[in-house]
């Protein structure tokens, strides 16, 4: 490979009894977009970490424009034109995107910080670069795309040459990732070298140049992308085919409804009269951009005492209108909070705790469990081999599992009790295709048993995959419905950006 930006040569590096990279070698030429994917836990972040010197490795070498280099932080490697965006944004929230630039370039006071000097450059940059960005206003008040575009910037003030990007497209709508494949490439252009660790395949197809595949933390393929179908590029990343879940057979819904929302109107601002009607033995998709109403309706079903302004619920035939949360639950509702690691999982605790999270109250569970600890190791530990956690260790911290193993782990303990109904917000985000097969089939497996599920998706491939009904929600107001028979991806796709009504 001609003009190397970045060479990985024999990394090794352990954690405890766990080889994390094992030979890891990787070569990425200057000004290319390079993607490194894998599946949960196969060293594809590690490797990363050691090349922006979060971790040191215990043996190989690393090589930036063809000089060796060692260092033993990430500043180390920002001086030699280092920078990453991470998945989880590291931006200070009360403050703006002019500071929060201007914070992580200069090691100055604050008020002693170049504000009008700076505008000026960055201003320059977004233009350059495509990146509207209001620079006056808190981050804590901005968009996650506009968040994003902040952290990029921040790596472009800096004249990062380098830029690796974390699971970039995890919490952007799609014209946002639309956008920052146009940034990326655009960067590229001019000579910057862009590496970008996702588990999004026909991400990779469409704004990669070459990829690395790892698995189980080793390199087990380098190609050039323009060679590779995505059934290639699944099969590598997990060797072995991968199933197409929209290809199983579909069973008749039954005709019991067991979730309606009647012109419901919630206290708060972001939903307009909203009503649905889920049955026994379906999948009802809720397909829109992120940030049209779907978190409030999320609130709205698991709060109603709370958020329920008008209108009614109803739960397996009952009026639950001014039920708590744990009532709800009691009557059979599950859920999979849109955030795992804010809403879902005490990331400080074991696997342990967090499998009882919820289910402490229940009568059954308790009287079998609640009060035995080995009994409550060892339903942990049944689960965790059930749902394919890595590694099943009932004891072992949540915050140490990959984010594609804590969605598991969320998903065993939510199904763990066979709910009549599913809330799935985000089921799959931010996991790879091996993990989003798995939690696909489990909701399918689910659907089929009878009980109800609720999609709640930004991911419109998902929803289409999987629903056997889908809704358009668009500012707040569902502006479409269509039978599995009558799925148009145009038809869904304009309404999510407010065109005409339709109707099934």
């Amino acid at each position: 490979m001609k003009n190397k930006a970045v060479e990985l040569r024999g990394i090794n590096k352990s954690f405890g009894a766990v080889l994390a990279n094992e030979n890891v070698s990787l070569s990425v030429e200057r000004g290319s977009v390079h993607a490194i994917v894998g599946e949960n836990g196969a060293g594809k972040s590690t490797a990363m970490k050691i090349l922006y010197g979060q971790y040191q490795p215990d043996a190989g070498e690393i090589r930036i424009h063809d000089v060796a280099h060692s260092w033993d932080s990430p500043a180390a490697a920002i001086a030699e034109g280092l920078g990453m965006v991470h998945q989880h944004f590291l931006l200070a929230r009360q403050h703006t995107a002019l500071e929060n630039i201007l914070l992580a370039s200069q090691r100055t006071a604050f008020s002693c910080l170049p504000f009008a000097s700076a505008r000026t450059k960055v201003e320059r940059l977004m233009q350059e670069f495509a990146m509207e960005v209001d620079l006056d206003r808190p981050v804590e008040k901005l968009p996650l795309g506009m968040q994003q575009r902040i952290e990029i910037l921040k790596l472009l003030y800096c004249d990062s040459q380098i830029l690796i990007f974390d699971e970039p497209t995890a919490v952007l709508a799609p014209q946002e990732i639309s956008a920052l494949f146009q940034t990326l490439r655009g960067m590229a252009a001019q000579g910057k070298t862009i590496l970008i660790i996702t588990h999004k395949l026909k991400e990779v197809l469409d704004v990669a140049d070459r990829v690395t595949i790892f698995r189980a933390g080793r390199v087990v393929a380098e190609r050039e992308v323009s060679e590779m179908t995505f059934q290639e590029l699944a099969a590598l990343m997990v060797g072995r085919e991968v199933a197409d879940m929209g290809a199983r057979k579909r069973p008749a819904p039954g005709n019991q409804v067991l979730l309606e929302l009647q012109a419901a109107q919630p206290r708060a601002m972001g939903l307009e009269h909203i009503s649905l009607r889920l049955r026994a033995g379906e999948i009802l998709g809720i397909a829109g951009v992120e940030g049209n109403g779907q978190s409030e309706l999320l609130r709205l079903l698991l709060h109603p005492r709370r958020e329920l302004g008008s209108g009614k619920i109803f739960l397996c035939g009952q009026d639950v209108s001014a039920y708590s949360t744990a009532e709800l639950r009691a009557l059979g509702l599950g859920v999979f909070p849109e955030d795992r690691r804010e809403e879902g999982l005490l990331l400080d605790s074991s696997l342990k705790e967090n499998f009882l999270l919820g289910r402490q109250r229940a009568a059954g569970f308790r009287t079998a469990c609640f009060l035995n600890r080995r009994k409550i190791r060892a339903a942990t530990l049944q689960a965790l081999r059930d749902f394919d956690v890595r590694p099943p260790n009932p004891e072992a911290m949540a915050d140490s599992l990959s984010g594609g193993n804590q969605q598991k782990l969320l998903v065993a303990r939510e199904l763990a009790e066979s709910p009549k109904v599913l809330l799935a917000a985000q089921p799959t985000r931010g996991v790879d295709i091996g993990a989003i097969e798995f939690i696909h089939e489990r909701l399918l497996a689910l659907r089929d048993s009878g009980a109800a599920v609720l999609l709640l998706s930004s991911e419109l491939e998902e929803v289409l995959q999987l629903s056997d009904r889908v809704l358009v929600i668009f500012r707040g107001k569902i502006v479409g419905s269509f039978s599995r028979e009558d799925l148009d991806e145009n038809k869904i796709g304009l309404l999510m950006a407010g065109a005409e009504e339709h109707s099934a």
